[in-house]
């Protein structure tokens, strides 16, 4: 595992998306996956997050779990993405040596995640979304705004994201977006290729 530059879009898979849709994301250029899966026993988790390691390397793909420290650290995952109530960030670093990510959902946990060597921090969510169980309210979006200018890490938003946000999302900081149902509904090689153009378009810099 080799800590890499992050890409601009992180794509949020769980086990129904594997192989099919997860490789149709990975022809289409995607770069970066995150896998998560919240309803299944850990067996057919890790059963799956080797599927979706075999075919990330196969394409030249990150791929990060969500939660599971030990699988990510089974299938040599190139990341680990934790929630609040996972294992704490200085214990991961302890045992996994690759990309930490941290959810966040306000600024003192944006800068305790900085502060503790967090990788890259996720927060949001920016809009409503349905795709996450028991969704906290949207952010506001001048805290958002802020979280990008403050947090030198890369500030991943998450949360309701579609192309049509991408313009106003990136005017107020945002250089990075994780997106699930944004890419996996509808024409899926359509809406990756707007993600990605825009990203491309854009004067990238590395932080937000």
């Amino acid at each position: 595992m080799i800590k890499a530059d992050i890409p601009s879009v992180c794509l949020i898979i769980s086990s129904r998306e594997i192989p099919q849709k997860l490789e149709t994301a990975l022809i289409s250029g995607i770069k970066w996956i995150q896998y998560r899966e919240k309803e299944l026993p850990r067996k057919e988790i890790l059963k799956n997050a080797i599927l979706a390691r075999d075919l990330t390397v196969k394409y030249g793909c990150l791929l990060t779990v969500n939660d599971y420290v030990d699988i990510a650290i089974a299938v040599e995952a190139d990341g680990v993405h934790l929630g609040q109530e996972d294992i704490p960030l200085e214990v991961a670093k302890k045992i996994f040596n690759g990309i930490i990510g941290i959810s966040t959902h306000n600024l003192e946990e944006a800068v305790e995640a900085e502060k503790n060597g967090a990788d890259y921090i996720g927060f949001g969510p920016v809009f409503a979304t349905k795709t996450k169980k028991n969704a906290l309210a949207p952010r506001d979006i001048n805290m958002v705004s802020f979280i990008c200018k403050k947090i030198s890490i890369p500030v991943i938003l998450i949360g309701g994201i579609r192309g049509e946000s991408l313009n106003f999302l990136y005017e107020k900081g945002c250089r990075y977006v994780a997106v699930s149902s944004g890419i996996l509904d509808g024409d899926m090689a359509r809406n990756i290729e707007e993600f990605l153009k825009f990203f491309e378009s854009v004067n990238e810099t590395k932080y937000c």
